[in-house]
């Protein structure tokens, strides 16, 4: 299997750090950039074409949700899962809204993320 090309994008460098050492673990995960803010987000796109987007969902600036949108409004976009540390149905609801692939808790992230991402992965494939 390919391994799937990953931008993670979150306004914590503490955060990016620890998605990168848990991700960088997996054979079938590829990470090829990190962004601290939605605009940087968008340029990485635009430039690496990663697969899947982790999202952060509140950032300064551009949020998660409008970046999303953002993204799925262009020509062959990624696959996007919002990363956050508000699990509330409210902001699920609005990922879904936004055309978000998944929602991950930043609390769940250890237990869901690979799963979701297997998920995700072999239905593009």
């Amino acid at each position: 299997m390919i391994p799937i090309s990953i931008l993670v994008v979150d306004d914590s460098p503490n955060f990016l750090q620890s998605a990168i050492r848990f991700l960088s673990t997996d054979y079938r995960v590829n990470i090829v950039g990190l962004a601290l803010s939605g605009d940087d987000a968008i340029a990485q796109v635009e430039q690496l074409h990663p697969d899947l987007v982790l999202m952060d969902l509140a950032m300064p600036g551009m949020n998660g949700l409008e970046v999303t949108r953002v993204l799925k409004a262009g020509t062959n976009p990624p696959r996007v899962i919002i990363l956050t540390l508000h699990d509330a149905p409210e902001y699920q609801i609005a990922a879904a809204e936004a055309n978000a692939d998944g929602f991950v808790a930043k609390s769940d992230f250890g237990a869901k993320l690979l799963p979701l991402i297997d998920s995700l992965h072999c239905s593009c494939a």
